[in-house]
């Protein structure tokens, strides 16, 4: 039985099972070569991914909604929880739709009930396993379509959402399923996924590399995989610098050294590097946000000075989403990080 898979076997099977059947000189991706094959292989969240073992365990899988951010397994786990419930029947008992396939009412209407209506022959207690990517994207109409046909077929067919948010999913379906919640990975569990896709394709790299990967990545695993197949590719060397060039973000080292010149209350120095950023052609946006990244992990900014930082790079960060992305309202937010630790008489006016 699949269940009885070691979760070591199943991790050694994960790095094999993947490239079964490619041809020698075809190289996957590896972030479909290194997908985990088993519940046991998944990172992080571990309640929940404890509680789709025991509905793999059992058999009896209801509907379900995983929500959460890109790139932490949602699909995955959904994946895996199929391929343990329904073993070599999986190719025929499985349907999945992701986000680049059309998913209008008339999907629902033929693609889908015509799975649904399907004679699979399964194991008692299983169910054909609909699998939906990217859920919160479907329109309205089609999700009250879809409705009717999980309430129908729902004696052989379980329908499986996979979704960012779960409240863009109309109510009477979120009624019928379970809803399990994905928190964001920790920068050492995708460390350690990093280092064994590492040592497996025996990528050479060193620490600043590795953490350019986690901090580029936010949390996300699939651009973190991604990311190092791009830099060892391109550079046959993951170094930080090798991965600000491949992510092309602006890099935390010149970042940091612009916001303690703020702290320090050297504007000058200060907007010269914001304009050299500018000149290399980051975006505001992308300038933006790894200030607060980066604000956030600096040790030496007292409490204060952090918290009124990171409100006033808050602030900027919400114009510049409203559409103003001029090197005016950077320089605008240099110049009032600059002032929070200004003693207040370099203000007043001379004394004539």
């Amino acid at each position: 039985m699949v269940q009885a898979e070691s979760s070591a076997n199943a991790g050694r099977n994960g790095l094999k099972a993947s490239t079964a059947g490619a041809p020698p000189d075809y190289e996957l991706p590896w972030v479909e070569k290194y997908r985990p094959i088993f519940l046991d292989d998944i990172v992080g969240n571990t309640e929940t991914v404890e509680r789709l073992k025991i509905i793999a365990k059992d058999g009896n899988m209801p509907h379900v909604i995983i929500s959460g951010m890109p790139g932490i397994g949602k699909t995955t786990s959904v994946l895996c929880l199929a391929r343990q419930l329904l073993g070599d029947a999986y190719k025929e008992a499985v349907l999945e739709l992701n986000a680049s396939d059309e998913r209008g009412i008339d999907v629902v209407r033929n693609r889908i009930k015509g799975f649904a209506q399907k004679k699979v022959t399964l194991p008692p207690g299983r169910h054909k396993i609909v699998i939906l990517d990217e859920a919160d994207s479907m329109t309205s109409g089609a999700q009250q379509a879809l409705r009717r046909t999980m309430e129908i077929y729902s004696s052989t067919t379980r329908f499986a959402f996979a979704c960012n948010q779960s409240n863009k999913i109309i109510e009477p379906i979120q009624s019928r399923c379970a809803i399990l919640r994905y928190a964001r990975l920790t920068d050492a569990q995708i460390v350690k996924r990093l280092k064994q896709v590492c040592d497996a394709e025996k990528v050479e790299h060193n620490e600043e590399g590795v953490a350019a990967l986690v901090f580029s990545a936010e949390g996300d695993m699939r651009q973190a995989i991604n990311n190092l197949q791009s830099t060892w590719s391109g550079f046959g060397f993951v170094s930080g610098d090798n991965v600000f060039r491949v992510v092309d973000s602006p890099h935390p080292i010149k970042v940091q050294a612009m916001i303690k010149a703020c702290w320090e209350g050297k504007v000058d120095a200060a907007l010269e590097t914001l304009n050299e950023l500018w000149d290399l052609g980051y975006s505001s946006h992308d300038i933006i946000s790894t200030m607060f990244r980066v604000t956030k992990t600096i040790t030496t900014l007292s409490e204060h000075s952090k918290l009124e930082f990171i409100r006033e790079i808050g602030f900027t960060h919400m114009r510049i989403l409203d559409g103003v992305q001029s090197l005016l309202q950077l320089s605008g937010c240099v110049a009032k990080l600059c002032k929070v630790n200004m003693k207040p008489q370099l203000f007043e006016p001379p004394n004539n």
